[in-house]
């Protein structure tokens, strides 16, 4: 990468960190007082939340330690740079998720159980009802600001970790309806919780599977999207001089993009000029790309690829 790229770089992933650091600050509050709440208000579902809400913990910690490893420039054993630790961070809170999904799931099925098997479930307090409504408030400010940031900054760990906040909305949600519907309707409705559990815990899996398998075709070097490709194409296809793009590779690693492709052109043409031509290729591609994607370009005569 250029100098110009590694500032890049750098400045992106102290951007990102900050974002994790806002998100942590919220975590370790949300765990203090859910945990508080549901021991003061003798609620499982909010014990319950408060634990999805310390996996939201690991996964800060583990995504901020992903970016700062990913800002460190390429070296020889890195030629490609330290991108694929944000993947794998990424894997870690789809990981994280799952475990976390089925865990609720089989809480709150093995507390139906219980209900059918005649066996009263305790009645949870107010106190655990409002510390339910002010997590899912601030879980989904925290979501829609990490995800938005995610976006800007091009970031599947912080994009994950924002889907990790939703999850813990869902899940304090749940525990909402549970917790409410046991306030409101008495003793005979506190199988409302663990429903309310196991519904939500189908998100929880949904968006793990989704963040797991993303950073799985990242890992496995899958291609871009066909129009990423095609816009590829497209803007090669621009210069006048530029007979033919073929043999197009691409690949993720981490936030950006690496692409190796062959450009047709006249044969005639004098070496200095066609340097000149694949390097202003190289500086229009980083538009759609990204500034510090690694782009590789090879020149090819027109008579000897047939396009003359």
């Amino acid at each position: 990468m250029t100098f110009e790229a590694n500032m890049a770089l750098d400045r992106r992933c102290r951007r990102a960190v900050a974002v994790v650091v806002v998100g942590l600050g919220v975590n370790v509050l949300l765990v203090i007082g859910k945990y508080a709440a549901g021991v003061l208000g003798n609620s499982g579902a909010m014990i319950a939340d408060a634990t999805h809400s310390l996996s939201d913990l690991l996964t800060d910690f583990a995504v901020m330690l992903g970016l700062r490893y990913t800002s460190k420039p390429a070296d020889e054993e890195h030629a490609y740079g330290h991108g694929r630790v944000e993947t794998l961070a990424a894997a870690f809170c789809g990981l994280v998720l799952l475990t976390v999904g089925l865990g609720v799931f089989f809480d709150g099925f093995g507390s139906i159980f219980q209900v059918v098997r005649g066996e009263p479930l305790p009645a949870p307090g107010k106190i655990a009802l409002w510390a339910a409504l002010f997590s899912i408030f601030s879980k989904e400010v925290l979501y829609r600001y990490t995800r938005a940031e995610g976006q800007r900054l091009n970031s599947s760990s912080l994009i994950a970790n924002a889907w990790h906040h939703r999850s813990d909305a869902f899940s304090s949600l749940g525990a909402l309806l549970g917790i409410g519907g046991s306030v409101l309707g008495g003793e005979g409705w506190t199988v409302l919780d663990p429903v309310a559990a196991v519904v939500v815990s189908f998100f929880i899996l949904y968006a793990a599977v989704a963040i797991f398998w993303n950073s799985i075709r990242e890992v496995l070097d899958t291609s871009l999207a066909p129009s990423q490709v095609e816009l590829i194409r497209a803007t090669a296809l621009d210069f006048p001089e530029i007979c033919d793009i073929h043999k197009i590779r691409t690949r993720r690693i981490g936030f950006y993009v690496a692409l190796e492709a062959h450009i047709v052109l006249d044969g005639g043409m004098s070496l200095d000029k066609a340097h000149d031509i694949a390097t202003a290729l190289e500086k229009k591609l980083q538009t759609p790309l990204g500034s510090g994607a690694l782009i590789t370009l090879h020149t090819e005569p027109a008579k000897l690829s047939g396009r003359l």
